[in-house]
């Protein structure tokens, strides 16, 4: 079990940085919205073949976008009591709703195949040929 954490929690940091959730290899994206058919180094597929595969990742970008948004929205409110500049939140809450799903969306596809490696390990039907 300590080794599907361990891997859990590196997958994730990885992720964080753009980089292969399997070896941590870096190019993983190509622009900001564009994850790469497969690793550089480990030749790992990053989408594993299912239709409909990146419907967890959506999920997941969801998610983190919503945490950070309420988390963003609470601080302000904590830090300006008890008079919070409702205006700014307003805009800054339409501001933010419409950019963290972008900010956040390469490195929460990044973080489901960390997910899905965790429950379906790579096999070698995985793994790009070697051009």
């Amino acid at each position: 079990m300590a080794t599907k954490a361990r891997f859990a929690l590196l997958g994730a940091w990885r992720a964080l940085r753009l980089r292969c959730p399997l070896c941590g290899a870096g190019g993983v994206t190509r622009r900001w919205v564009i994850v790469v058919p497969q690793c550089p180094r480990c030749r790992l597929r990053l989408d594993r073949g299912e239709p409909d595969y990146w419907i967890g990742a959506m999920l997941f970008n969801l998610i983190a976008a919503e945490i950070l948004f309420a988390s963003g929205v609470l601080t302000v409110l904590l830090l300006t009591a008890p008079n919070p500049p409702w205006d700014a939140l307003y805009w800054g809450g339409i501001a933010g709703t419409i950019a963290m799903p972008i900010v956040t969306y390469p490195i929460t596809k990044l973080i489901w195949l960390t997910f899905d490696l965790l429950f379906r390990p790579p096999h070698p039907g995985d793994f790009a040929p070697a051009p």
